[in-house]
């Protein structure tokens, strides 16, 4: 006859062994998820080019057709949603279509399919912002609407050098980028200077190949835009902050088409930069890490031009779509606290709060090793990147004090804890 304590051992053997088993299969089934992603053959691009002015007259006219539309379809929507009597309905861009059929005739410019792409739009906006109705579109005026006209795939006609629309022939800049090239259904779409331009997402196949650097993580910020984990920078420009006294006297006296175009070149001089950084290291390394700033929430500080002059969204976007392009990884991690945390001992001795914000270089009381202070938050996201997934979710953090709890403990004169109980 066994005794109890012979009884739980072999128990707790049992455990033990039925726990490997279960953490060797679910550490098999993780390396084994890693290969079995979708392959991904393709991806969309949208050909952005721009229509000569010898058409900027019928695209205005279109344009004031398509406005007619759209806030036809938006009373007709409202109607039926709020309805004086019966039951309410909301309609969809099938629905609107069949109440729109015979509409061409009323028109001079667009047509069916015009309508038709309209009517679907406006369903669809609606159903995502969940309103019984969408704002007007104005023609007319100090706050008229951007020019608009969306076409069907097979509205759009290639011949010789020009694209035919509506009966209509369009001449575009660098035309020779439409050889060969299968658009899907696209827009024309006018920009605040007045300019009209073609927008035709395409298909791109992903060309996968092999970097020649494994990876990279990079902070983003103010002084500089982006600053990688191997201290390359994308030095700020000022885009927008090195003409704003132009764009203030443009202003002044009037001229609001000047300040537009003064608009135009700040964003354009934006784009290059963002453009030219993201492929250079889409082309270098295999693995991109980028920090979760929010844009949106420190717009709301003193602090909101620099924000949107730096054009963070803007960068990660770019990498986004070039990562998946060429085949590469992109990961967007948590930076809470990588500022201020040592990348070669993980304590939390550096500068900290609104004070610490001009301390560029910094030296870490625990290990003694100096940083710089953007170069060691990149460091800090790439290796956040490199963390194990949590498989029961009560994995406690690398961090050794939370910032909160270390901020408490100064003020309450306590010296914060270092380790991790």
């Amino acid at each position: 006859m066994w005794c109890k304590s012979q009884i739980m051992g072999s128990s707790l053997a049992r455990a033990f062994v039925l726990g490997c088993g279960l953490l060797r299969h679910s550490r098999k089934a993780m390396q084994l998820s890693e290969p079995n992603r979708p392959h991904i053959d393709s991806v969309t691009r949208t050909l952005r080019l721009k229509v000569k002015t010898e058409s900027y007259a019928w695209l205005n006219g279109a344009a004031y057709e398509v406005n007619q539309v759209w806030n036809w379809g938006a009373q007709v929507s409202e109607k039926a949603a709020r309805p004086c009597t019966g039951e309410r309905k909301w309609l969809t861009g099938f629905d609107l279509n069949n109440l729109s059929a015979g509409a061409t005739k009323h028109f001079d410019k667009i047509g069916a399919d015009t309508i038709q792409r309209v009517n679907g739009e406006y369903a669809e906006k609606r159903r995502i912002a969940k309103r019984y109705r969408l704002k007007w579109r104005t023609s007319a005026g100090p706050r008229c609407s951007l020019g608009w006209v969306p076409f069907k795939a097979a509205s759009l006609k290639r011949k010789g050098k020009s694209i035919r629309f509506c009966g209509k022939a369009f001449r575009v800049f660098e035309s020779e980028r439409l050889e060969g090239v299968k658009w899907k259904q696209g827009h024309f779409a006018q920009d605040a200077v007045g300019d009209w331009w073609l927008s035709l997402p395409i298909e791109v196949p992903v060309d996968e190949s092999v970097a020649p650097s494994e990876k990279v993580g990079i902070d983003l910020g103010l002084k500089e835009v982006a600053v990688t984990s191997d201290d390359e920078r994308c030095e700020k420009n000022r885009f927008y902050r090195g003409i704003e006294q132009k764009i203030a006297q443009a202003q002044r006296r009037g001229h609001r088409r000047q300040a537009k175009y003064l608009h135009r070149r700040a964003a354009n001089r934006r784009k290059d930069a963002l453009h030219k950084f993201s492929r250079q290291l889409v082309d270098q390394y295999q693995k991109i890490v980028v920090g979760d700033v929010s844009s949106p929430q420190l717009v709301k500080t003193r602090m909101a031009k620099s924000v949107l002059d730096a054009g963070w969204g803007m960068l990660r976007g770019f990498l986004q779509y070039k990562s998946q392009q060429a085949g590469r990884s992109f990961l967007i991690v948590n930076e809470r606290s990588t500022s201020c945390t040592c990348s070669n001992c993980d304590a939390l001795t550096g500068p900290q709060g609104v004070n610490g914000l001009h301390v560029r270089r910094w030296t870490c009381a625990a290990c003694g090793v100096s940083h710089d202070r953007d170069v060691n938050a990149a460091r800090n996201i790439l290796r956040r990147a490199e963390w194990p997934a949590s498989v029961s979710g009560n994995e406690s953090s690398s961090l050794r004090v939370p910032p909160r709890r270390a901020s408490r403990s100064r003020k309450a004169g306590m010296e914060p804890v270092r380790t991790v109980a």
